[in-house]
């Protein structure tokens, strides 16, 4: 299900950003998500998944993002996504735009019997916010805005894209204010070593 170059790259890379677009307005509604694997010379590898979420596609969020019933029928259930991504997401920091990813896969674990995975999630709206404060209240920190302020391409409400764009504003905020900022960001107690994340 992983990517070889990933698959083999467990514990190498720094943060992994991570998307996820929903079948419905349902968080447990998973229907894609996306990758952005940014190693330690702030290279990216970016990858997606179509995901089987189980239930009806509300008609709003097929427009919004592509995504129907006919395409993720054969795709694999979130119980199967997550056990084949655990060991990457476990091994390092996850970044999110917003706090929407956490609780969408944890609703979605919930759905299927699963605890919660104890993921150091990190919220990239607080590194831009950290990086650009003159942008709140002048059109904020969604990626829409900084799409536009930072001259990012990419192809929004699409997961792997928009995982990418995540993990570029956070390259990006870095760079700007001369320091690391995700690993700052990690809860202590949430810190898994790669050993940890490969039993």
């Amino acid at each position: 299900m992983l990517p070889k170059v990933v698959a083999d790259s467990v514990g190498q890379y720094r943060f992994v950003a991570f998307d996820v677009e929903t079948a419905s307005s349902a968080a447990q509604s998973i229907c894609q998500v996306g990758l952005a694997c940014v190693d330690h010379f702030g290279r990216i590898d970016t990858f997606s998944l179509l995901v089987n979420p189980r239930c009806a596609y509300s008609p709003f969020n097929t427009q919004l993002h592509g995504i129907s019933a006919s395409m993720t029928e054969d795709a694999p259930d979130f119980a199967e996504v997550l056990l084949a991504l655990f060991p990457l997401m476990a091994a390092q920091p996850v970044v999110q735009h917003s706090t929407f990813d956490q609780r969408a896969v944890n609703a979605a674990a919930g759905h299927y019997g699963l605890d919660a995975p104890p993921f150091a999630w990190v919220n990239s709206v607080t590194i831009a916010r950290k990086a650009w404060p003159e942008w709140l209240g002048q059109g904020g920190h969604g990626l829409a805005h900084l799409k536009k302020q930072l001259a990012l391409e990419f192809q929004h409400h699409d997961a792997g894209e928009d995982a990418r764009a995540a993990a570029q504003v956070v390259l990006l905020a870095e760079e700007r204010l001369g320091r690391p900022l995700v690993e700052a960001l990690v809860p202590k107690a949430r810190r898994v070593s790669p050993a940890d994340a490969a039993r």
